[in-house]
């Protein structure tokens, strides 16, 4: 498989898992990612049952997920979306990077970042 086919596929499976994910489906984790998955993130659990545990009860899982770009280079799939909430309309920028091998996700490395006022920020977060 050349490298940007491999990163073409890549691409779609995790914009599918995202696609599937942030309508509600959290199950579409258990076979996007691999049984020994690991999380970089501080107190989040690497395993993927540990995580998928982790992931239904924390707040993402019932946020308004709005993807604004992805960028796929060989094994590794970057997203850039913004979390909110009705609590937290102005939300959360989240920049998730997934390393992929043979169609599962294997680690994940994320940047979050409160959306500040428009005024903070005249270019806007995204």
């Amino acid at each position: 498989m050349s490298e940007s086919s491999k990163a073409a596929r890549n691409r779609q499976l995790a914009l599918h898992g995202f696609t599937e994910f942030a309508a509600g489906n959290i199950d579409v984790l258990r076979t996007l990612l691999h049984e020994d998955f690991i999380e970089h993130s501080p107190e989040n659990p690497s395993g993927r049952e540990a995580f998928i545990a982790f992931i239904a009860e924390a707040p993402v899982a019932r946020a308004r997920l709005d993807l604004k770009r992805v960028i796929a280079d060989d094994d590794h799939v970057v997203m850039h979306y913004h979390m909110a909430t009705d609590d937290d309309p102005r939300g959360i920028a989240v920049v998730d990077i997934w390393r992929m091998i043979d169609g599962q996700i294997v680690e994940h490395w994320d940047v979050v970042q409160p959306v500040p006022e428009a005024a903070q920020i005249p270019y806007g977060m995204f």
